[in-house]
């Protein structure tokens, strides 16, 4: 996917010359390949739309019902919601680490796996804004949060930053994707001054969605658990382990059953970045664990609760130790030489590390910070079915999406669907 070194004639996989040349002509074309597929693409679609309009259903009675339906009460408000809209937070910023090193520093094989990086980080912030909107006891006041409709309170307010950085980062990758597939589509060359530029902005815009993420969350003065320096760089080594090992995963399934395929370097360079970040999350792990139980202080209570159970309650004990069990598990695995070869040892340390961040990043932070409460009383929290429903449908709404756009790139750069690259 070489901008650099694409010709200026690129074989276009639509023949009509009338066609080819407008903007609703390739959007109509897109709706076409993005329905257009066979029998196990169908299913597929099938059963993410079935689990999508699940989790529909899920909202609309929580919406009817009232948030009574969610195990969320004034003593825990946050809950599952927030936890997954965390750690999808994290896993869009993550897709940065194949921006930096395929612009950066020039690596001409990790161009052809950036677009799949954006592509996920479409899908994850998607996800992650659906995840604040089921949170929303009142959807219908949804408009206060929309910058010059609303009153925003910018920039006192760290959720109004959020807002921002995350529809820009949203805007950016639905740009840079967009026109590298219309320029590929229309058989031209990518005008570097279209696209470059913003790949270079979302390099420091990808940082800013989780640090402004963890700043909303450390900001809080009443939540002393959240409360510490270590929450913006923990946030980030986390999310450059979950995005590049979620992408690793998507790469291996397209090869599988598309063919679109890439060398093996970029996968060993995401390896290698997801060794260094995941010891750095380990290291500032220990170095919080360390703080929290030898020096004490009101944080601890929290601290105590999460990981050891506080006054016979320990809800999220089985949590966190699966999460750190998971963590250490796929660090030792990455580190394994096999690791770098196609097999099941880098596919089992992916799916451990995205399980393990997913629950450190969610039911392991967001919980334990309203546990116990500003009155020192313990109320548990565990997601009710509605929750995990709404969460499923969330997760296959966006997983759609990402089929769609993958199935748009692999036509796209390959010329034609279910040809493997040379």
């Amino acid at each position: 996917m070489s901008m650099s070194s694409t010709t200026d004639s690129i074989q276009s996989p639509v023949e009509s010359a009338d066609l080819i040349r407008s903007y609703p002509g390739f959007l109509w074309w897109g709706l076409g390949e993005a329905t257009n597929g066979g029998l196990r693409f169908y299913v597929w679609m099938f059963a993410l739309t079935a689990i999508s309009l699940v989790g529909a259903n899920a909202w609309a009675h929580q919406v009817a019902e009232g948030m009574i339906v969610t195990n969320m009460t004034d003593h825990v408000s946050w809950g599952l919601y927030i936890a997954n809209f965390t750690f999808c937070v994290g896993l869009a910023a993550g897709g940065v680490m194949m921006v930096i090193p395929a612009y950066l520093y020039d690596d001409e094989e990790m161009h052809k796996v950036v677009i799949v990086g954006e592509a996920v980080a479409i899908a994850a912030i998607v996800m992650s804004t659906l995840s604040v909107v089921v949170d929303l006891g009142r959807p219908d006041r949804f408009w206060h949060l929309v910058p010059g409709i609303g009153r925003v309170n910018w920039p006192v307010s760290m959720l109004t930053w959020d807002v921002i950085v995350l529809n820009g980062y949203l805007l950016i990758n639905l740009h840079i994707v967009g026109y590298l597939l219309y320029m590929r589509y229309l058989g031209r060359k990518p005008n570097p001054n279209w696209y470059v530029p913003f790949v270079f902005l979302s390099i420091a815009w990808a940082i800013s969605i989780h640090t402004v993420t963890a700043f909303l969350y450390c900001g809080l003065g009443g939540r002393p658990f959240w409360n510490t320096a270590l929450l913006a760089p923990r946030f980030l080594a986390s999310a450059f382990v979950s995005g590049p090992a979620f992408i690793i995963l998507v790469m291996r399934i397209l090869r599988i059953t598309t063919g679109y395929t890439a060398a093996p370097g970029p996968a060993r360079t995401l390896i290698q970045i997801i060794r260094v970040a995941m010891t750095i999350n380990l290291v500032m792990l220990a170095s919080e664990f360390f703080t929290l139980f030898y020096t004490g202080g009101a944080h601890g209570a929290s601290a105590q609760y999460l990981f050891f159970g506080s006054h016979g309650h320990y809800g999220l004990v089985p949590w966190i130790w699966t999460a750190i069990t998971f963590n250490i598990v796929g660090a030792i695995l990455f580190f394994m030489p096999s690791a770098l070869d196609r097999g099941s040892v880098r596919i089992t340390a992916c799916v451990l590390c995205i399980v393990g961040i997913w629950i450190e990043k969610g039911m392991g932070l967001i919980v334990p910070g309203f546990i116990p409460s500003t009155l020192h009383e313990i109320v548990e929290y565990s997601p009710s079915l509605v929750e995990w429903k709404v969460t499923a449908g969330i997760w296959a709404f966006g997983i759609l999406m990402l089929t769609v756009l993958l199935k748009l790139i692999v036509t796209v750069f390959t010329g034609e669907q279910g040809t493997a690259e040379a």
